[in-house]
């Protein structure tokens, strides 16, 4: 490969001066299938904020199809959409009223059709986000429920119980809402007495499944079916942990929305990671082998710990999970050293790839998380605008070295729409513009992730940065987003976009994916994470000051001054390079 001779490239001929790094044993070795899903970068597409195609000011799949070939020059496997499915979206599409349907905000089946196969014509696969564990209660089957009696097989699709207490005025046990308050709501009897109560883990407009009762599992085989036989490369499983719960379903003595407390751990929650999820999902393992194309099954599971996560990609289970672990882990190199080891170990035990993600549409992007030094943000909130704001030059630097830095790990990768740009999260994101139900349902205790989901921008100089024909936008942009527009970004060789280029076209030729790993170590760099992957070295510089690089010869850096520090045989603060190793 001939790399482009600019400012985050290196020449072919440099090589740096020998440093001191030890190399330890192999923790992870070459994988041994070849599936595409071992070594996928797959690109999450927030189907609202990619791109409207009809001057709505929402995102539309026409508008996805229309910049395929934009996609296709990042070189990424597939594309996860999130849902577009018919929705009254009180949860931004995450409340689904058909699963087998396109809701009029984004288009048609036409067009999901069209979008399927002209993706598959730039060699891409679009992965289909099926969300198990709850519905919209606008959904056909809650509405005959309510309509139905109290103990009646309309009502066993769902989770509902009669109340405590005199009256039945105390909900049916003590388990709360992720999105805030109770996590039960009552419902009156057809002469307008109060009646029965159903569970909803998110908000009250999301009853969830009760996946015990078989006609349940009956419903969602369709939908799999369904969007196969349409031409989908595979499933994204939203909130897989929690589709069932403990039987009895019984007060729980630790947070009641299943938070880790002191005594009370993550793994004991009875409204999480329940034993029989393992049969529905060899059950769609089943169905997946069915179809060609080696369709892909990857679960948002979020089990803690790790070892304990292997039991969902063990073999006849999900081929993926994402590793929230890692999605978790601070500016640190003890902290990132520890949970890449681990990760390995752990799903090396089943013969599964580990998966690396950094940001995605329920977490604050990178590029603002590593601007706010020593903070961790819980999954599903963000930064606002009474909040300490992120250092963004400091973030950006971060975000483009960890990013570097993760693509060079073996296993598959996730990445974000927008985060090819740089892009951070809109902090200063007003309160009335805000519509996430984490934010509504605690009067904004909670920030949510609004900020995270702004649509991105596409032209410097035009309205909405030619998000919209129109200018509209759904959510409002920032103010200081011209910079990272791609048309400023697209022939300027030292941007984000151009970067995340150049790391994946060789992540793909050095075959990094299916790759091994053994750590270096220099005890005097105790601020520097570095890795073998084959025959390439992957240095992580999480300090405030340059450092030196091990021998190699330089094939990448994500800072813009990394060729001409590396001459000097130093790596830039905060900075990432990939090398290739010169001792054999």
């Amino acid at each position: 490969m001939s790399l482009p001779k600019d400012a985050s490239s290196a020449s072919d001929a440099l090589t740096t001066s020998a440093t001191p790094y030890a190399l330890g044993p192999m923790l992870h070795k070459p994988a041994e299938g070849e599936q595409w899903w071992r070594r996928a970068v797959i690109y999450q597409i927030y189907p609202r904020s990619f791109k409207d195609s009809t001057g709505s000011g929402m995102g539309d799949l026409a508008g996805i199809t229309a910049e395929l070939p934009k996609i296709a020059t990042l070189g990424v496997d597939a594309i996860w959409l999130s849902p577009f499915f018919p929705s009254p979206q009180k949860d931004a599409g995450y409340d689904v009223s058909d699963y087998r349907g396109v809701d009029p905000l984004f288009g048609t089946m036409d067009d999901a059709k069209t979008l399927i196969d002209t993706a598959k014509s730039f060699g891409i696969r679009i992965i289909i986000d099926i969300v198990p564990n709850h519905c919209s209660n606008e959904h056909a089957l809650f509405q005959a429920a309510l309509a139905a009696e109290p103990g009646s097989p309309e009502r066993a699709m769902f989770h509902f119980a009669d109340g405590k207490g005199e009256g039945g005025n105390t909900p049916p046990n003590n388990w709360a809402s992720l999105f805030g308050g109770p996590g039960w709501t009552r419902v009156p009897n057809p002469d307008g007495t109060p009646g029965q109560y159903y569970f909803h883990l998110f908000d009250a407009t999301q009853p969830d499944f009760n996946w015990r009762n078989p006609a349940v599992q009956e419903e969602f085989e369709k939908t799999l079916r369904f969007w196969l036989d349409a031409g989908a490369g595979g499933f994204r499983i939203d909130v897989a942990h929690a589709m069932f719960k403990k039987e009895s379903m019984s007060d729980w003595g630790g947070a009641p929305d299943g938070t880790p407390r002191p005594g009370f751990p993550f793994a004991d929650a009875p409204m999480f990671g329940q034993p029989e999820l393992h049969q529905v999902f060899a059950r769609w393992r089943e169905i997946c082998d069915q179809y060609p194309g080696d369709p892909v099954l990857c679960s948002e599971a979020n089990v803690r710990p790790l070892t304990r996560l292997a039991d969902w990609v063990a073999p006849g289970q999900m081929h993926q999970s994402f590793n929230f672990d890692y999605l978790r882990t601070l500016w640190d190199r003890d902290a990132l050293a520890t949970v890449i080891g681990d990760s390995l170990a752990a799903f090396d035990t089943v013969g599964a790839p580990t998966t690396w993600v950094l940001s995605n549409h329920d977490v604050s992007r990178h590029a603002t998380r590593f601007g706010l030094d020593g903070v961790a943000l819980d999954l599903g909130d963000g930064i606002g605008p009474r909040d300490p704001q992120p250092d963004t030059v400091l973030g950006l630097a971060r975000a483009r070295a960890a990013t570097v830095f993760m693509l060079g790990l073996p296993g598959g990768a996730y990445l974000y729409q927008g985060e090819e740009l740089g892009l951070g999260d809109h902090t200063t994101l007003a309160d009335e513009y805000r519509q996430d139900p984490g934010f509504l349902r605690t009067n904004g205790a909670k920030t949510g992730r609004d900020g995270c989901r702004v649509p991105i921008p596409w032209v410097h100089d035009a309205p909405g940065y030619g998000f919209s024909p129109s200018g509209e936008t759904w959510l409002p942009q920032p103010g200081d987003w011209a910079e990272f527009s791609r048309d400023v970004q697209e022939n300027d060789p030292a941007s984000t976009l151009n970067l995340y280029r150049r790391a994946l076209s060789l992540r793909s030729e050095l075959g990094l994916g299916l790759g091994s790993l053994s750590f270096y170590a220099n005890p005097d760099l105790p601020e520097v994470l570095a890795i073998r992957n084959g025959e390439t070295v992957s240095v992580l510089n999480l300090s405030d000051a340059p450092v030196p690089l091990p021998a190699g010869e330089p094939l990448l850096f994500s800072d813009a001054n990394g060729a001409e520090l590396a001459a000097e045989g130093l790596l830039g603060a905060n900075a990432a390079a990939w090398l290739r190793a010169t001792d054999g």
